[in-house]
């Protein structure tokens, strides 16, 4: 029977620095520590005195890759504190930003980090040019993040660190002209978002095991702004009431906070959406995937990633859908009356999960104290349960550290974990 300790200090191909700290006593895994090693930045400690206008720009270095994510919740925060209804352009505009940030971000994650692993090479430039398939799936992943890039920039100001979104509305207007560069990149796009959708859905890694999957259901379409949280075992509650369900944990080995939900682990992200809300993706995009959509419900964790490939389809459509049928005019920044003690709540669905923003104001228009709950966080007790199950099953098969380690890491990087958010892959060290 094996015994050995398994030190994991620098997971590949993931965003930030995450380290594995694993046990195995007598043929069986009696540890596991899943730890978010990058530095604490103390984010919600220099909320503390800060202008409400300036919240959502300081909230946003948290993270560049999902820094418009950041952008938005925060500035729903602010509004709901403030007593702003945005206006209907404006959450057409929002649903935008978000739009070209999933589909940038997924991606990056699904080509340059999760694609190398199903052709088995190292990294994403080198899949084989001579090879017709591998070809195209390399002009295809820089052309759909592009494409992303694009739609954030025309309608954020930036793909990173928007410039247009503020508390109250928008600093700038898409113009006719990009609108309809927008649409054309899009359509063009949408065969190279098919075939990413075929690569994922054939992919030969899976592995399964029971949990609950939470994400925030919009009432009618599939989005990643309005809604309420719901729960794959029926629940549902306001996003005002998320503090009241989600348990903090101390994790005391990971510089991140975890949570639980009634003392258990759960799962946010693309898996959690497309599980809880596949009836509501764009009419087109569910026409084109047919009986793929079929494979959900899942509790297979590398669906993840085809349900983020799936995301993508359904951004591309769905933006094409709004850029086609509005005219974008200037609107005035709209103000909002800060009161003493006012309590503003901020929740979207980031790329990677859940994403929560809190902040309590004070009568002079400045932040008395804040909370950021990210996706991350979320998924880390998960993540433990996960690569528990999977070593046991693999100690049943083999004692190949390495294949133990690049199994874990796949693992991992099916969650597409953001350590940088949850701070605010693997060299191995085996001890035997």
């Amino acid at each position: 029977m094996h015994s050995f300790d398994l030190s994991l200090e620098h997971i590949t191909k993931v965003e930030g620095n995450a380290s594995l700290k694993l046990k195995v006593e007598d043929g069986k895994v009696t540890d596991v520590k899943f730890a978010i090693v990058e530095y604490k930045r103390f984010f919600t400690e220099a909320l503390k005195n800060k202008a409400i206008n300036a919240v959502p720009g300081h909230l946003a270095r948290i993270c560049g890759t999902c820094s418009n994510a950041h952008i938005i919740c925060s500035i729903e925060a602010c509004e709901d504190a403030l007593g702003i209804t945005p206006s209907e352009q404006t959450k057409l505009l929002r649903s935008l930003v978000v739009h070209g940030l999933i589909i940038r971000d997924h991606a990056l994650h699904l080509y340059l980090f999760s694609m190398p692993d199903i052709f088995g090479k190292d990294a994403f430039l080198d899949l084989d040019e001579s090879d017709s398939v591998q070809h195209q799936l390399l002009h295809d992943g820089f052309d759909t993040k592009s494409v992303g890039n694009f739609l954030a920039t025309l309608v954020a100001g930036r793909s990173v660190h928007a410039t247009y979104p503020v508390v109250g509305g928008f600093l700038k207007f898409p113009d006719q002209a990009g609108v309809d560069e927008a649409i054309a990149k899009l359509k063009n796009i949408r065969p190279a978002v098919l075939r990413l959708v075929e690569v994922f859905k054939n992919a030969p890694f899976h592995f399964d095991r029971q949990t609950k999957f939470m994400a925030l259901v919009p009432e009618k379409s599939f989005g990643y702004i309005n809604g309420q949280i719901e729960t794959s075992v029926g629940e549902k509650f306001a996003e005002k009431d998320f503090r009241g369900h989600l348990e903090h944990t101390v994790l005391p080995y990971s510089e991140a906070s975890a949570y639980t939900y009634h003392g258990e682990s759960y799962m946010v992200g693309a898996l959690a959406r497309v599980n809880l809300a596949k009836d509501k993706l764009h009419p087109e995009t569910k026409k084109s995937l047919g009986e793929t959509l079929d494979l959900f419900p899942s509790t297979d964790i590398y669906h993840n990633n085809l349900a983020q490939a799936i995301e993508i389809l359904h951004s591309v459509d769905e933006s094409i859908d709004i850029l086609s049928n509005n005219k974008f005019v200037t609107e005035p920044i709209l103000k909002g009356e800060a009161k003493d003690g006012a309590v503003g709540v901020g929740v979207i669905e980031a790329p990677r999960g859940t994403l929560y923003h809190k902040i309590v104001l004070g009568a002079d228009n400045k932040v008395k104290e804040g909370e950021v709950v990210v996706p991350t966080g979320q998924n880390q007790v998960n993540i433990e349960k996960d690569i528990a199950t999977l070593v046991n099953g693999l100690l049943e098969k083999t004692d190949d550290k390495e294949l133990i380690s690049l199994e874990i890491e796949k693992l991992i990087r099916a969650y597409d974990p953001c350590m940088s958010c949850a701070s605010h892959f693997l060299k191995v060290e085996w001890e035997e």
